[in-house]
């Protein structure tokens, strides 16, 4: 799939062009009667003393995309240089390691939900939580992690959750943590597949991709699988799809990270789309279809946006790079559900 330099228009298969039209059904329109907050509440939990980069690219491409309220949960030592490249989010140094604790909790060991609790108080406020930017194997950190995914599946409703980088170390090492939680999507390379198929007992056939990755999403009780690679499988255990539009041929680090982005703002608006905030007709999709679709749309504006990019850039592109194309990368694949009233 590519684009067309002359005319300026992306081609595509029209499996990719109906998948869009799906998407298109899940952006909420921009209507005077919504309030700030509605269009979409997305934390990103991540950012340590090493890793400060991927939750900021995380959390830009959640807000440029177009949800409301885009925050970061970070580690204390982090929050100061996360906030220093962005006033538009809104970061709180409440994620804990071993080097944040007290000395008395670390003589006593505390629990991860007494950890999480700051969080925890969170999630009634929030539509989706992107865990795994920056996010780092330090013990404590995990642990707390770990309460924080087990009160979001028992939340009413609930939260959806993307999951990456060290947030798949951690389903790695223990798949009940997310097994049968169909409102979450896992986002491994092809090395993070092969360890998590490992890790639940199947098969990485590498003669059949899109197979395997149904396969995985089967093992993990119907959680949605993104692979990424040339081209993106995505499977949640029911219907497999693959996202081929065009990237960019430069690797830089952080690319992903405009991916789990992209993918928390659709998850918020599959919520908002699922609670009819607005008129959606009278064919509404199932949740299991929108979780899919959601993953679709989100691995459709990361390619575009890396194409974009890397013609811009080329050898020199950078993660940053990427933030700035994900709204021209939003009108050109998706576009404005209705034209907007001019001010």
């Amino acid at each position: 799939m590519s684009s067309n330099p002359s005319s300026g228009e992306i081609e595509m298969s029209a499996a990719s062009r109906a998948m869009l039209g799906k998407v298109r059904k899940l952006v909420p329109p921009m209507l005077e009667k919504f309030h700030k907050g509605q269009l979409g509440r997305v934390a990103v939990i991540g950012g340590s003393a090493d890793y400060t980069g991927a939750p900021y690219f995380s959390a830009m491409a959640s807000a440029r995309l177009g949800c409301d309220l885009s925050y970061v949960f970070c580690e204390p030592s982090a929050a100061q240089t996360i906030k220093s490249y962005s006033p538009n989010l809104m970061v709180s140094p409440i994620l804990r390691s071993t080097a944040s604790i007290s000395p008395a909790q670390k003589e006593r060991e505390p629990t991860g939900e007494e950890l999480a609790k700051p969080i925890l108080d969170m999630l009634p406020r929030l539509h989706v939580l992107v865990i795994g930017p920056g996010l780092g194997r330090d013990v404590i950190t995990q642990k707390q992690v770990k309460a924080v995914i087990h009160a979001a599946r028992k939340h009413d409703p609930p939260v959806p959750m993307v999951l990456d980088a060290d947030a798949l170390w951690l389903v790695q090492t223990d798949p009940d943590l997310i097994k049968g939680h169909k409102e979450c999507i896992l986002t491994p390379n092809v090395v993070e597949f092969g360890r998590l198929a490992k890790a639940v007992g199947t098969d990485q056939d590498n003669s059949d991709p899109a197979k395997a990755c149904q396969t995985l999403s089967n093992a993990l009780g119907g959680v949605c699988i993104l692979q990424k690679g040339a081209v993106d499988y995505i499977s949640q255990g029911v219907d497999t799809t693959i996202s081929d539009f065009q990237g960019g041929l430069k690797r830089s680090g952080g690319q992903g990270d405009t991916l789990t982005g992209s993918l928390g703002t659709f998850l918020a608006w599959r919520e908002l789309y699922h609670e009819a905030l607005w008129d959606i007709g009278p064919e509404k999709m199932t949740r299991e279809e929108t979780l899919l679709v959601a993953a679709f749309g989100g691995s459709a504006i990361t390619r575009e946006c890396s194409r974009r990019a890397f013609a811009k850039r080329q050898r020199s592109l950078q993660a940053s790079d990427l933030t700035e194309e994900v709204h021209d990368s939003f009108l050109a694949l998706v576009g404005e559900p209705e034209e907007l009233p001019k001010l």
